[in-house]
Order: structure tokens, then C-alpha cells, then sequence
């Protein structure tokens, strides 16, 4: 049977709301009820650690225990994922490659899809494997096939972790299998296991739905037959699939926009998942580690989304294309025109509390040396950046964005005599003033 042996998943920034606990990390932590930013109040969440985000401004909008490692179990594959789709995205593999199963993924136990040394599938199968069926095998067949070998990958994992931001996570396979339960040839010279916070899944999760906006083609699918042969398909493990709204096994933990992320469990983590879901157009990211039973990851996931969509709301404080106050030109050399007005060149939006008005948005310029900006110049043009901070009543610390200054026009180069006389006037200008600065 598919999925059903050692499953290592268990089938069917800056605004920080923070709560601490002095328990160990072999129980769980309940959030307390106390009032946050007036009325809100946080919900009752029975993990080892938790966090909730919003994405396109990084905000953090729940936080306990976020910044604790722990082991990640098969939450470990987001990482693989990202990987395999980076790899994709810059053209260095294609969905439609071939991809031959080694030693290494067929030993692998479990959860998998038992594939043999020598099989051929292509990365697209042995990635929808690895999102939906959260299968071992698949997870490090792709890893050899973009690294040479699991621990080659793995450098690459640590890595990418580093560019993030990701502070507390380690990576020792490209699974989330504890060293013990690798094939014994294949287990790196070690003590470390993997390890992730909370706030580092989220991190991960943020890159995932930013980087590759396409993650849900994927994660989002119930249910896939990998093989012709296969008597029953695999089964997605996230029981929150919106999708699933129908199903009798999971429509009770079905969640309204709910397309993702990823599972999992295995004996030393415990049940953990990071979800995602988009309501009203505003996505949130959540992460539970820790939970005691597999539906548990979900009622507590639906705590988290629901106490963020129920309180929270984006607002755009900017509008693309805009002009910013006392800044309506910036000079231009050798050009047709002295000056070009300057627009932003993407909108501001930042999370407040539901119903709230934002108030007090700052902002500080900064221009390019006058002596970048010589025509001609396009539409468009980088002159400088705009950074807006805020901060929302009742909330911890203030969030900044910063977008580009751009040109509103374009600017043609002036001709040599319109140039030679703009010379004389401002030589007669200058000289001008210094008689005048004589008296």
C-alpha cells in the first residue's frame, strides 16, 4: 500500500503580538487570553511553538516561541521544493527531465512511494510525490538529480537558509528523516539532526509563495496516481485543502481558501504544519510545531488563520505611480529639460487592525549623485528610493517598505547649441551672484 509504512507525515517583521513561556520544550504551550491592541484577543493554542504572517509586508502578527529550533519532520521538504522550483525558474531544469532513482531514495523508508534503483520518472511526478504524498524517496531522487548526491544538496539547503534569513534552521537530508532512520550508507558524518523554528518555516514559507507564485498548482492537488498500476492515488496529507470541503474524512477541517503548504510528523517532532490561505485578497502564512495528534495541527493552524483574517486587514497607504510631497522634480544634465518629475513606482500597503485608519505614514528620501542623472533618460528611470514607516495604533513596532523613485517622462538629450547657450547663461548667472556676494 502507498504511504503507509514509518509515514514521516501523518495521513487524514516586525509587528509581533509575543507571548514567552518558561516550559520545557517536551510540553505544550497555551496562549494566554489577555487583550491585544484593544479588543483583540489571542486564541488558546496548544503547541510547542507557533507563529502567523503576512507575506507581502513580512509583518508578524501571532508569535509564541517562534524563534525556537525544533525538529521540523517533513516540513524540511519546503525547502527541497523551493530548491527543485529555483532550479526550474532559472532554466537549469525543466518539469519534463528524466530522473533516475539511486540507491540512496530506493532504501529510503517512510513515508514514499517505493521506487526502485533504476526507475525513470520526470521531476514534475517526483515533485508532486514529494508535495502531496510528502514521499521520502521522491524528495531525495530530486535531490540527487540537482546536486549529484543528497549531501551535496544539503550544502545547497544550509545555504539557501542563510540567504533567507533563516537563523536557527540546519539541514542534514533533504527529507526531514532523523539520521537514524537514513540508510545507514548514506548518513552524513554528524551529531546534528534537522532543525527549524517556527518563525524560520514561516520565513521559508514567505519565499515560497513569493518567489514561485505558482506553489498551489501543486500543493493544492487531493489526490494523484503516480503510477498507472498504483491501486488507490496518494493522498494529500493536508486535511485543510479548501478543495476537501466535501470530502466526508476531512470537510471538517476543510478550510476556506486554504492551498497549502506542507505536513508533518514523525515520533521527535510531533505533528507540525505550515498552512496558507488567502481571503478577500490578503494571504496569511501560519506554522504549529509541536501539536500532540495530526488533526490537532489543523484545529490549531485554524486558531492562527482565523484570529488573523477575523482582526487584520491590508490598506494601501500609496499608490503606484504617485508623487511624492516636496519632491515634484529632480535635475537632469545635458538634457532637452533641466528637471524630470519623479513618481514611486509600486504601490505601499501595510496590515493594520480591522477598521482602523492609518495615520501618520513618514517617509525619507533618497536621490541618486546629480551626476547619474544625465539624458538621455528613459520613462521609468531609477533616480532614488522612498522608505515609509508606520505605525498602527495599538500595534507593537512600526513596519517600513521602501519602493523606487522613477522618472514620470522621459528626456530627450539636448543639441550641442541649445547646450552651448544654456552654458553662457548660467556662466553670466554665476558671475552675477559673486559681484552681487561682493557688496
Amino acid at each position: 500500500m502507498l504511504l503507509n509504512m514509518l509515514c514521516l507525515s501523518a495521513l487524514p517583521a516586525t509587528m509581533v503580538f509575543a507571548e514567552k513561556t518558561n516550559k520545557q520544550a517536551t510540553t505544550t504551550t497555551k496562549t494566554s487570553q489577555a487583550p491585544v491592541a484593544g479588543s483583540i484577543q489571542k486564541p488558546d493554542l496548544n503547541v510547542l511553538s507557533a507563529v502567523l504572517i503576512e507575506p507581502t509586508t513580512g509583518q508578524v502578527l501571532l508569535s509564541v516561541n517562534a524563534d525556537q529550533p525544533l525538529p521540523p519532520a517533513s516540513m524540511t521538504k519546503m525547502m527541497t521544493e523551493y530548491i527543485v522550483a529555483e532550479q526550474v525558474k532559472q532554466g537549469k531544469l525543466k518539469w519534463t527531465d528524466k530522473v533516475t532513482v539511486g540507491e540512496n531514495a530506493a532504501k529510503t523508508i517512510g513515508s514514499r512511494i517505493f521506487l526502485a534503483q533504476g526507475d525513470v520518472h520526470t521531476v514534475e511526478e517526483l515533485y508532486i510525490a514529494m508535495a502531496v504524498g510528502s514521499a521520502n524517496d521522491a524528495s531525495i531522487a530530486l535531490a540527487e538529480r540537482v546536486a549529484g548526491s543528497e549531501q551535496e544538496f544539503v550544502k545547497l539547503m544550509n545555504e539557501t537558509a542563510k540567504q533567507m534569513g533563516m537563523k536557527t534552521a540546519h539541514f542534514i537530508n533533504a527529507t526531514g528523516l532523523d539520521k537514524k532512520d537514513m540508510p545507514a550508507k548514506y548518513q552524513p558524518d554528524t551529531d546534528k539532526e534537522d532543525v527549524m523554528s517556527a518563525m524560520d518555516a514561516a520565513i521559508l514559507g514567505r519565499r515560497i509563495v513569493l518567489d514561485h507564485q505558482d506553489f498551489a498548482k501543486f500543493t493544492s492537488i487531493q489526490s494523484y496516481k503516480f503510477r498507472e498500476r498504483d491501486k488507490t492515488p496518494i493522498i494529500n496529507y493536508n486535511w485543510m485543502l479548501e478543495a476537501n470541503k466535501n470530502i466526508p474524512n476531512f470537510k471538517a477541517y476543510a478550510y476556506k481558501g486554504l492551498d497549502g503548504l506542507k505536513t508533518g510528523h514523525t515520533q521527535n517532532a510531533g505533528n507540525c504544519f505550515t498552512g496558507t490561505a488567502v481571503r478577500d485578497g490578503m494571504r496569511l502564512i501560519s506554522v504549529v510545531m509541536g501539536t500532540d495528534s495530526e488533526a490537532h495541527r489543523f484545529t490549531e493552524t485554524r486558531k492562527l488563520l482565523d484570529f488573523g483574517f477575523d482582526h487584520f486587514e491590508i490598506k494601501q497607504v500609496v499608490a503606484g505611480k504617485s508623487k511624492v510631497e516636496g519632491l515634484d522634480t529632480v535635475p537632469v544634465k545635458k538634457g532637452v529639460e533641466t528637471s524630470v518629475g519623479v513618481v514611486t513606482d509600486s504601490d505601499v500597503s501595510f496590515i493594520v487592525p480591522k477598521g482602523g485608519e492609518v495615520k501618520g505614514v513618514q517617509f525619507k528620501t533618497q536621490l541618486e549623485p546629480e551626476d547619474k542623472l544625465v539624458a538621455p533618460i528613459k520613462k521609468g528611470t531609477k533616480v532614488g528610493t522612498i522608505t515609509y514607516t508606520y505605525k498602527a495604533e495599538g500595534m507593537d513596532q512600526q513596519q517600513t517598505k521602501t519602493v523606487n523613485l522613477v522618472t514620470s517622462e522621459e528626456v530627450e538629450k539636448g543639441s550641442w547649441i541649445r547646450l552651448f547657450f544654456r552654458a553662457i547663461k548660467e556662466m553670466f548667472a554665476d558671475l552675477f551672484d559673486s559681484i552681487k556676494n561682493l557688496f
